[in-house]
């Protein structure tokens, strides 16, 4: 798969090193189109929970690096639209936002836990045509998602390791590789 779409997977190639946002990420496009790209990093969480950045709550919801951009905004994707006016469907039942004082209230009242919601410092973003140049320049693989919304849930500490050896031939050798080459 090549071409990117809403709601695919950008898995960094193990040649981006360096980069503290994008080394080793896995990221769920939540919007392309002919503007950019606009996507959320799956696999970084941070050292904080959703109490530690939001006043009226004892949630212990982790948070993750959703990417560079605004990082002193907050997001969220769920699979929860039913509950959570104002949604934007990405795919495959994984929604974008919404009203974020009913989402503060159902996550207080226990009606949605942390299977159901994902929450981000900052986004991903590309401008026009700065996404596929990145492709062109093998920075990223575009790969189909396959967990559709359970990707909510998906445990992140080893999610580009899998997909490394999902990908198998050279990709596989990367997977036991340190994030960090001169650790080696």
């Amino acid at each position: 798969m090549n071409k990117p779409e809403k709601g695919n997977l950008l898995i960094a190639e193990p040649s981006i090193i360096g980069d503290i946002s994008f080394n080793r990420a896995v990221i769920l496009l939540a919007d392309h189109n002919a503007l950019g790209s606009v996507g959320f990093i799956l696999n970084k969480p941070l050292d904080y929970n959703l109490k530690d950045l939001i006043e009226g709550t004892e949630s212990e919801f982790p948070v993750y690096n959703g990417g560079p951009v605004e990082q002193d905004n907050l997001y969220f994707i769920h699979k929860s639209p039913e509950l959570i006016p104002n949604s934007i469907e990405i795919s495959n039942g994984i929604f974008w936002g919404g009203d974020f004082s009913i989402v503060l209230n159902l996550i207080n009242k226990g009606k949605i836990s942390s299977s159901d919601i994902r929450f981000f410092l900052g986004y991903s973003g590309w401008d026009e045509q700065q996404l596929d140049n990145e492709l062109k320049s093998n920075a990223w693989l575009v790969s189909e998602n396959i967990y559709n919304k359970e990707i909510i849930s998906k445990p992140c500490n080893s999610f580009w390791r899998e997909k490394m050896l999902e990908l198998g031939g050279d990709y596989s050798i990367w997977s036991n590789a340190p994030e960090n080459p001169s650790y080696n």
